[in-house]
């Protein structure tokens, strides 16, 4: 059925003409009475007949049947009746639309007593639905006639909106925290980080809110964990609020949408009207009609399209296509996509001119920032003395915990790792496990067991479950999501689920059925969540992960991981399974991975071949012939030939390192990309190899290296790489006082990248006055800036600034001011 064809129907009931800059009558609006009619009241069962036919088709279902089968020329006759009074009904055209279908509706009803007459009771209610569908057709063609009543309508919508979407996103779950004394989440601003990204061309990183500012459309990649829905929240309070950072001041005004693929990936991307029922917004049909039609054709919506991962690997060229399609339908909008990096290739967007920005792992400033926000978020709560102490004296024995024992350093690359190791060191009053298995098993004994029962807390639903049965049935659910291709079900498909397995598991079979154990594990176990009624996942899909690869490995399902080893979401579960699975089986899976497959695609084939070489540093037992063989089989994989294809060898991580070719012998070209490999890798192994690229004359290779030591040990990387680069034509960034401290040790540099946030005073003791030639500050600096303490460096010439200033004062004379975008 056609809805254009239900809106040429209400057309004919009103003329075109009238003033739309006020509130209007509806009854000086219908066609069939007044000076301009182009109706008799004759016409009215004609167009009442062909609405309930439309209708009925429309509504469908049981009710739909309804109106189409019952009474069919009575049904016509009532119709015809309500429609009459909308020439005599007593509201203009904004306090209609504000009435809503239903009161409107029975505001006709009330103008039209005999309409039901001659109707038995189903009748009668059958026209009551009838009348109410009609009636929102009706409201809708008075919104989109009436700028007016549009604009009034979509003021008041758009505030409650924001206060939806603030309730909604401001907060984040902070896993660990003792439940009796305080919340488990807390205010997005009290524990919210600000993010590094990096453009695709490898070049310096910049926080996220200045890489965003001035873009129109951002493609952002981030691997699990590294944060992006926890910007995308950010962005979305933040302009709902209409509290900006500066360099976001250009998003002030827009509409947030926050659309999570996950949402709508099998129905494909909706259409705007649709966005908020896609979503599950809870009041998405109190939306003015058209609303979000009118938002997006302004230029005036903020589109956070977040998960392309989620969507299945056969789906997403069609969500590709609408990316492509809806910005240029609706120009003016700004839009940011993210994604898991391995979800989508280089360039996916490129063609309609997305920017392609990569979330940095957590520099150690990063991981330092996170860790006291943590502790500060902690501490909100904490009333005693004693344990306000023992907090403190947790925060410090961590920082120095991650920058001292390597494993620990390794493990703390993102937000959701470095949340899991606050909240353990603390569970363990200073105790930290050491390695990926051991870090989740310990996460899950905390939220499981330990918490509860060391609070020595009787169970509030009555239910006490050991953790092994916990964990047992949410391996269950997280299995039939994985095998699903899904990263939320239903709650009926949980609960079904749950009652499969539940009479197998003793501890669970005789405290509850399906309903009682679904609450308990909802409630007390810290992993699921309910998103929105009727749905659950889990908190994060990291945890997923590794339950879904604990299951499969008690199944000794490993053909089963062979098989889909060439989809992307099943690289995490792969790599915990090793991390799980018995030396024999860890041997049987990655065998597995190597070996041919007659079905298999070229690109696909290598993809298994260097999961398997990802998966090395998670075995904790193998044969060393298995091990050897997987060496032979990816050493001629590991020279990358595309940028793109460098960077995703240094997603697989430091196993990489012990493959990569001698680069004594390679071309620039190629060296610049075993640069990049060697310098995403997050871990100070890298510098061994990186020295061996230090004498390189290139200068996107002398760029790539100094542009990486944020990653690593300062000193260390002081001495080993910045002190032995060529320094001509090269800016050195620096991004904290240890690095501006290093430099000014090995003498200074003729130009220097400003990348963090340093005073005046500590730029002119830390820099070398007597050989600044050029300064770039690359971030924000505020407005009103005065740059007179720039004098003490006699030799600058050159002032780069990445971004534009209200006004700036105090240049010296012959220095030359070059803005980025002037």
């Amino acid at each position: 059925m056609d809805p254009a064809a239900i809106a040429t129907l209400v057309q004919e009931l009103f003329v075109a003409d009238g003033p739309v800059d006020r509130p209007v009558r509806i009854a000086s609006l219908v066609a069939f009475q007044g000076d301009h009619r182009t109706l008799t009241e004759r016409d009215l069962p004609r167009i009442a007949s062909a609405l309930v036919e439309d209708v009925a088709k429309e509504i469908g279902g049981e009710i739909g049947e309804q109106i189409a089968d019952q009474a069919r020329p009575q049904l016509t006759d009532a119709l015809a009746r309500t429609l009459h009074t909308l020439g005599t009904v007593d509201l203009d055209d904004l306090r209609a639309v504000r009435l809503g279908p239903e009161a409107f509706g029975r505001h006709l009803a009330v103008g039209a007593p005999d309409a039901d007459e001659g109707l038995d009771a189903a009748d009668a209610r059958t026209h009551a639905a009838l009348r109410e569908a009609v009636c929102a057709h009706i409201l809708r063609f008075l919104t989109i006639r009436s700028p007016f009543v549009a604009a009034a309508e979509d003021a008041g919508f758009e505030e409650r909106y924001a206060r939806d979407i603030v309730a909604a996103h401001d907060h984040l779950t902070i896993y660990g925290i003792d439940l009796t004394h305080s919340p488990d989440s807390w205010p997005l601003d009290a524990a919210y980080l600000s993010l590094e990204t990096e453009t695709d061309g490898g070049g310096p990183s910049a926080p996220a809110e200045q890489a965003l500012a001035g873009r129109s459309r951002v493609l952002l990649w981030g691997v699990a964990g590294s944060g992006k829905t926890t910007l995308v929240q950010r962005l979305a309070v933040s302009v709902a609020r209409g509290d900006l950072p500066a360099p976001l001041e250009g998003l002030r005004g827009r509409v947030p949408f926050v659309l999570p693929v996950r949402r709508f990936r099998r129905d494909g991307f909706p259409e705007p009207d649709g966005f908020l029922s896609a979503v599950r917004y809870p009041h998405a049909a109190a939306q003015p009609p058209g609303w979000a039609e009118r938002v997006l054709s302004r230029g005036r919506g903020l589109l956070l399209v977040d998960g392309v991962d989620e969507a299945p690997e056969d789906e997403r060229e069609r969500l590709r296509e609408a990316l492509r399609e809806l910005p240029t339908r609706y120009p003016g909008n700004v839009w940011l996509v993210t994604s898991r990096p391995s979800a989508v290739r280089e360039n996916w967007l490129s063609s309609e001119r997305f920017t392609e920005l990569k979330l940095s792992p957590l520099s150690r400033e990063g991981v330092t920032a996170f860790i006291r926000r943590w502790h500060a978020a902690a501490r909100q709560d904490i009333t005693d003395g004693a344990d306000l102490d023992r907090l403190s004296g947790y925060e410090e024995t961590l920082l120095d915990a991650v920058r001292i024992t390597r494993d620990l350093g390794r493990l703390a690359t993102n937000p959701l790792m470095c949340g899991l190791l606050c909240a353990l060191h603390r569970d363990r009053r200073g105790y930290l496990p050491r390695g990926r298995k051991a870090l989740y098993d310990a996460a899950l004994s905390m939220l499981l067991e330990r918490r509860d029962r060391e609070r020595a807390m009787l169970p509030p639903d009555g239910i006490d479950l050991p953790q092994e049965p916990k964990i047992q049935l949410l391996q269950k659910l997280a299995h039939w999501m994985l095998v699903n291709g899904r990263s939320e079900m239903d709650r009926a498909t949980a609960l079904e689920t749950l009652g499969r397995y539940i009479p197998a598991i003793p501890h669970a079979a005789c405290q509850g059925g399906p309903e009682e154990i679904y609450r308990h594990l909802l409630n007390r176990t810290g992993l699921l969540r309910e998103p929105t009624p009727g749905s659950v996942d889990f908190v994060h899909r990291t945890f997923q992960d590794y339950l879904s690869a604990r299951a499969v490995v008690e199944r000794h399902d490993f053909d089963f991981l062979i098989d889909h080893a060439h989809l992307d979401d099943w690289e995490e579960v792969i790599r915990m399974s090793v991390s799980l699975a018995r030396p024999d089986e860890c041997a049987y899976l990655l065998e597995g991975l190597l070996a041919a497959r007659k079905d298999a695609r070229p690109v696909h084939a290598r993809h298994r071949k260097l999961l398997a070489a990802a998966c090395l540093e998670h075995a904790t037992e193998l044969d060393p012939e298995v091990r050897s063989r997987v060496h032979r089989y990816t050493r001629d994989l590991v020279r990358p030939t595309s940028l793109e294809g460098a960077r995703a060898l240094g997603w697989i991580g430091p196993i990489v390192l012990e493959m990569l070719p001698d680069p004594s012998g390679v071309s620039d070209e190629e060296a610049h990309r075993l640069a990049v490999t060697a310098t995403s890798i997050a871990d100070d192994r890298a510098i061994d190899y990186l020295v061996r690229l230090r004498g390189r004359a290139s200068w996107a290779v002398r760029a790539q290296l100094a542009g990486a030591w944020r990653r690593y040990d300062t000193d260390r990387y002081a001495e080993e790489i910045i002190a032995h680069l060529d320094e001509r034509e090269l800016d050195f960034p620096l991004s904290d006082l240890e690095e501006l401290r290093a430099l000014r040790r090995l003498g200074g540099r003729p130009c220097v990248q400003i990348a963090g946030a340093f005073t005046p005073e500590q730029l002119t003791e830390g820099l070398v006055a007597e050989r600044l030639t050029e300064l770039w500050l690359a971030y924000d600096l505020g407005a009103d800036l005065d740059l007179s303490w720039l004098a003490v460096f006699p030799r600058l010439e050159i002032l780069r600034l990445s971004h534009r200033n209200a006004e700036v004062t105090g240049v010296p004379e012959g220095v030359q001011v070059i803005v980025a975008g002037a």
